[in-house]
């Protein structure tokens, strides 16, 4: 796990046409797994999941990540809000690079 530049992953996934950003998906997805301490799909396999449903797992994957960031701030007894909500909402409104943005910056506010 490590720390990434949120401005430096929107912009790299933008130059690179979205290339980037499914290299920044697995990584989102593995790393709040493990903070989490869960056992959910692998980061390529949910991009393998989001090809073969033409995006639809994607928005189950947003959700997914959101209880799984709920879960971060229990263990860590952080006030929980929505995320799940949040992150579904975004997605299925074109904004999922907002939510990998906004899941990114819990990884970088939890990993010391």
């Amino acid at each position: 796990m490590q720390q990434r530049n949120i401005v430096l992953c929107i912009v790299f996934s933008i130059i690179t046409c979205g290339i980037y950003a499914l290299y920044w998906m697995i990584k989102v997805n593995d790393d709040i797994n493990m903070l989490a301490n869960r056992e959910g799909a692998s980061g390529g396999m949910v991009i393998l999941f989001s090809i073969i449903t033409c995006g639809i797992y994607g928005w189950y994957w947003l959700y997914q990540m959101g209880k799984a960031v709920e879960t971060i701030h229990m263990r860590y007894n952080e006030p929980c809000g929505s995320a799940q909500i949040l992150y579904l909402v975004l997605g299925l409104f074109g904004l999922s690079i907002v939510s990998m943005a906004l899941m990114q910056d819990e990884v970088n506010n939890h990993v010391k």
